[in-house]
Formats: C-alpha cells, structure tokens, sequence
C-alpha cells in the first residue's frame, strides 16, 4: 500500500480521500515547519503532500529513495526544489485551478482598494476622524487596466475588468487573437501595456524571464500616476525601484500581497500611505484552501494507485480514462528507446519520433517521455518519464515531433529515429489487439517482431547459412533459442536477426557469434516486458 505524508495543514476531508482511495496517511501538520525532523522521516513515503510551510530541498529529495510525488495544495511551487525532484524521476504537481477564483477577485479588491484608498480612509475613520476631503480617489470605469499574463487567474481577471467598463489590455506570449476576442481584451506588447495602463495587475508565474519584470526601466515606460497590484509573486517586481517610483509619485499607488521576503514583518511600503499591503491573502479563502487540498488528496491518490497524472509540473498529465488505453504504447515508446539505447555506443546528437495514425492523437508528451526514459536507461539505470527529458536535455540531444495521419497497413504506429556523429539508426513499432509492443521495422527492415525479455540481434549482408550459422554456435555452447525473426531489405542485401532467448546471451558466446566474418554485428538485448 502506498504511503503518504502529509507535513502542513490540509483539512480532515482531504486526508480520508487518502484513506478512502487505498492509501496509508500519516497526518504531521507541523513537520514542515522542523527541517531535521521532516528529514528523519521522510525516507518511509512514496508521497508527499504539503502547503507553503515545508520546503522540499535537495537534501530532503536526497533523503526520500521511496518518494514518488510531491503535491502542492496550491499554485506556487516555489518552494519546491522542481530541477531535484526531476533528477530523481519524482512528480510535483499543483492545484492550479482550485484557487484561480479567489486570487483573482483579490487582485480585483485590491484594485478597489488602491483606487478608492480604503485602508487609510478606514483607519482614520476608525481612529474619530472624519477626513472626507483627504481621500480624494480614482473611479475605475473607463480607466484602462493592463495583465500581465492572462492564463488561469489572468484571464479571470481581465473579464472581471471588462464587466467593470474597464478596457482591458493582455500581454502574455502564450495568449492568443482568438482567446484574446473571447475574453473581450486588447492583446499587446508588454511595452505597449506599460505605456497605455492606468491600473497594471500581475499574474504571471516567476520564471528566470519574468523576474523583476516590473523594475527602474519598465516603471519609465509607464504613465505618470499609475497604480501597480501584485498578487502574483513578489519576485516580479524590483522593490528597490517601485519604492522609488512610489516616493516620487510616478507610481501614484502599490496594493501588495506578496514581497520579495515572505514572511515579510519588516518592510519599507508598510506605513506607507500610498500602498496597501496584505500577507499572502490571493489564495486565502474557507472555499479556496478546501478546494486545493481536495484536490491535491485526489490527484496524489490518483498517481499512487491507478498512475493518472494531473497538473503535474514536470511530467505530461495523463488522465485516468486515458491511461489504460495508453499504457500499451508507453510500453512500446519505451521499447523502442531501449532496443536504439542498447545498440547505440556513439553519443546520440539528434532524436526524432514519429507517430502515425492513430498514435497521432494520442499524448504523445508521454510517449515521448517514455522513448527518452528507454534510450537513457542503458546508461543511466534510474532513469524514467520524469527525468529522462531533463537528462536529454542536459546531454545536449535535440529532440523533434512528426505527427501524420495513417500512411500504412497499421492503424497507427511509432518510429524512432536516432543520428550520432557517424549513423542514423531507425526502429518502429506498433502494438496489436492484445497491447503487447511488437518490432514493425528495424534499419528499414521491415518485419514482425514480438518484443522478449532476452533477445539477441544481428545484422548481416543477406546470404545462405546464417541461420545455420547461429543455430550451430547456440547449439554447441548450450544457448537454447526459444524463437527466431528475420528480415532483408532485398535479395543479397542487408539482413537482421532476432533470437529469442530463455537467459541473457553469454559473453563468451557473443565474443564466438562477432568472430564470425558474415557477422556485421551482434548486440544482446533485454527488455522489460513484464506488464506488457
């Protein structure tokens, strides 16, 4: 039975999801906030689920040789080591949607606030006074308001400005005319944003390019009087540079409910009178934290027992209706980086997958994860779906997609194909009725291959004996072949293999097997083929 630990607060419905679902709980809200304690225990759970209190560092990931997921009960993973956590093939996911609402009706208060100066106008009230000239603020219709990133929470936020006769504009890379239209906004450039925004509102995640996206330069480009809310991550926004733009008044109002330095009980806005300031509150509603924690409690217990992946940040999500119907070409995505992982010595430069036909339109994100995980693990055995995309990267290996519709006898199919400095070596497969991965085609070969656990393969100019050939030196060396698979590309041209054998080809024979001059080469192979 999986084991998770759950090291902050989540509420009592979400730990019994744990329970209900077939997995073991053990409830520490107070873990997370104790480094040496949480490290102690953690090597005991395949599952971690935490708020923003613990911190998951590398050392804590170097501790946890059983751990499978982190889960986030919440949208920023920041202090999730995501670079470790992915060297070591573990999930982290997140909640994206289940706070989006209530951080973006924030960012909407806190618009309010900044234009009508509701935090100071209440205190002074509260303190006797009756100071109706001294808050002289801004009405918010007509007034242009500018996001800076328009995904979950952003685009909530700007259909909010929009039923508020707000002319909405949206800078984010990834937004497009179409969506723009549908949400009713203005999609521009972040300088054009800049330039035109009465009010600018952030919410976009903090990524090497978007930190300190509101700095000296950016605040410059802004009109005179503007106001800034910042909801998002304090990261996003040079402090330094806002505070002097506030004390000059170029920036005519700040509402902040993130800092830099969180917690912050220290900092130059507060007593500000231009500034609102809140502690992280974006996300802080009885509806919203429930939410989140369900659905973290939901989708860890989905992983650990039925391998659905949701929202995860470092692997492709595959849902749990789709997972079954995937699984068979996960398998052979694997297969085939394996078989190319185990006859490729030379450092590969360049991988290409092809899917065809119905494989199309499956995820291919993690079929591709898949076929990376097979090609690496001959040389790094720890390797799967999670990592095998970071090390790819890291050893420089370019990667390309082709997607086509069917152009074959096969309802859909999967070739992969590698290049070195010296070769490109190709290999395809498909899966049938009974989702076992079979070899369709090898060097151009075409052929039909079941995959075995213990294969051996040679590649040969096609002439009489071969077969003879390696019959004989199995034979006299005590090597039984279970089964045996050829193919040619023509007569007298080039030819393949594939022996099927009960144990791993031995070394001596192999050695007997290359000595043979009608032997080009001659690889032993093994597969996982167990759930296949």
């Amino acid at each position: 039975m999986p084991r998770v630990l759950v090291s902050d607060k989540l509420s009592p419905t979400a730990v019994q999801i744990f329970k209900d679902r077939g997995v073991e709980v053990d409830y520490l809200p107070d873990l997370g906030k104790d480094k040496d304690a949480l490290l102690a225990k953690i090597a005991d759970y395949d599952g971690l689920a935490i708020r923003s209190a613990t911190k998951v560092t590398e050392k804590l990931i170097g501790a946890a040789p059983r751990l499978k997921v982190i889960g986030r009960a919440g949208i920023g993973v920041d202090n999730v080591d995501i670079p470790a956590a992915s060297r070591k093939g573990i999930i982290v996911m997140n909640t994206p949607f289940g706070n989006s609402i209530t951080t973006a009706e924030h960012a909407i208060a806190m618009i309010f606030a900044l234009a009508r100066q509701l935090p100071e106008a209440n205190a002074s009230t509260h303190a006797g006074k009756w100071e109706k000239n001294r808050f002289m603020g801004v009405e918010i219709t007509g007034k242009t308001l500018g996001v800076v990133g328009c995904g979950n929470i952003g685009s909530i936020v700007a259909t909010r400005g929009v039923g508020l006769k707000m002319h909405v504009l949206a800078y984010d890379p990834f937004l497009s005319e179409q969506r723009a239209s549908e949400l009713g906004v203005e999609k521009v450039e972040l300088d054009d944003l800049l330039a035109r925004a009465d009010f600018i509102t952030l919410h976009t995640p903090m990524t090497d390019k978007t930190k300190g996206i509101i700095n000296a330069d950016a605040i410059a480009k802004m009109k005179d009087g503007v106001r800034i809310v910042n909801c998002a991550r304090g990261g996003l926004v040079v402090e330094a540079d806002l505070l002097a733009a506030l004390k000059s008044s170029k920036v005519a109002g700040a509402a902040l409910d993130v800092f830099e330095t969180e917690p912050a009980t220290d900092s130059p806005f507060f007593g500000m009178e231009n500034v609102v300031a809140t502690p992280h509150l974006g996300a802080s509603t009885t509806e919203a934290q429930e939410n989140v924690a369900l659905q973290i409690a939901e989708q860890m217990s989905d992983y650990l027992v039925k391998g659905a992946v949701s929202n995860a940040i470092n692997m492709p999500s595959i849902t749990a209706e789709e997972a079954p119907r995937l699984k068979p070409f996960v398998k052979l995505a694997e297969v085939l980086g394996a078989f190319v992982g185990q006859v490729t010595e030379d450092p590969i430069k360049e991988v290409e997958i092809l899917f065809d036909g119905s494989t199309a339109q499956m995820n291919t994100r993690a079929l591709i994860s898949a076929a990376l995980a097979g090609l690496i693990r001959p040389q790094v055995a720890d390797v799967n779906m999670v990592s095998a995309p970071i090390m790819a990267k890291e050893r420089g290996i370019l990667l390309s997609e082709v997607k086509r519709d069917k152009s074959g006898v096969f309802d859909g199919y999967i070739k992969l194909t590698v290049k070195t400095e010296h070769l490109t070596r190709s290999i395809a497969g498909t899966c049938f009725s009974d989702g076992k991965p079979r070899f369709i085609q090898i060097k151009g070969i075409n052929l039909d291959a079941e995959v075995g656990q213990h294969m051996l393969y040679t590649t040969n100019a096609d002439a009489p004996g071969i077969i003879g050939l390696l019959g004989t030196v199995c034979g006299e060396n005590g090597v039984n072949i279970a089964n045996f698979a050829l193919g040619r590309n023509k007569p007298g041209g080039d030819a393949i293999a594939l022996l099927y054998l009960d144990a791993p080809f031995p070394e001596d024979v192999l050695a007997k097997v290359r000595a043979h001059e009608a032997i080009d080469s001659a690889k032993k192979l093994r597969f996982d083929v167990a759930e296949a």
